[in-house]
């Protein structure tokens, strides 16, 4: 990949489901270490645009260049393709028989093939980068669901990928746990972590992103720098999504 080559590139990417059109000719270039918050009503594609980059969804057409490699092209090992490409999801997604260090652990010996001993080391490390050094031996129902959450970003972080993909992050968690979850979003992302975030969190998208998509109906109805969403907005339908949340 050539140095200013953006490290995703997504073109005219369609995606539906029957007679369901969910995403309509999406064409987006993200650069290396650029944080870009998607924002957007419920049912809009905004989850589903993730999920295809990573193929968990199958694009219906279109492209995904990541990192130079086209996923859609023969051939391609999209499992080993993945440990690139971290994912948080808002569900949490952890092995409730397990520990922490056990859920981050895991996906290390499997996908990485690293030892025992080398897996509890990076999970050791990547568990007290979230703030959960003393979590190590706590089960998901011994956590809180900040917590839980912190777990599934040091799982994804362990897997040291070039991107990191957060699908609605906080939208299953008390509202005195989601400043927690955000604050460990961006130390990361300070760090120079590339960062695609599908979020209803106004104030985060404002404060944390380098460029900002509003998404409705399966299009890019809009993007730009957060002061130009926030602030003057240019087309209606942005307008409108953005005064029914100030006015909730």
């Amino acid at each position: 990949m050539a140095e200013n080559e953006p490290i995703l590139r997504i073109e005219g990417l369609h995606k539906s489901f029957g007679q369901l059109e969910v995403l309509k000719d999406i064409n987006l270039a993200v650069k290396l270490r650029e944080m870009l918050v998607i924002i957007g009503p419920s049912g809009s594609g905004k989850s589903t645009l993730l999920r295809c980059i990573n193929r968990l969804e199958e694009p219906s057409a279109g492209k995904v260049i990541f990192n130079g490699i086209d996923l859609m092209g023969p051939g391609i090992d999209i499992n080993l393709i993945r440990k690139d490409i971290g994912m948080v999801f808002q569900a949490f997604n952890l092995y409730p028989h397990m520990t922490a260090m056990g859920n981050v652990t895991l996906a290390l010996r499997l996908a990485m093939k690293m030892s025992k001993s080398e897996a509890k080391e990076r999970a050791r490390h990547v568990l007290d980068e979230v703030g959960l050094n003393d979590k190590i031996n706590s089960y998901p129902d011994q956590l809180s669901g900040g917590q839980q959450q912190r777990v599934g970003i040091a799982r994804a972080l362990a897997l040291e990928p070039k991107i990191m993909l957060y699908d609605e992050p906080t939208s299953s968690l008390d509202p005195e746990l989601v400043g927690g979850v955000l604050e460990v979003m961006k130390r990361v992302r300070s760090e120079g972590m590339t960062t695609l975030v599908v979020s209803h969190e106004m104030e985060f998208a404002n404060e944390a992103a380098d460029r900002v998509i509003f998404i409705d109906e399966g299009d890019i109805v809009e993007e730009g720098k957060p002061s130009e969403i926030f602030t003057s907005p240019k087309q209606r339908r942005t307008q409108e999504f953005l005064s029914r949340i100030v006015n909730r």
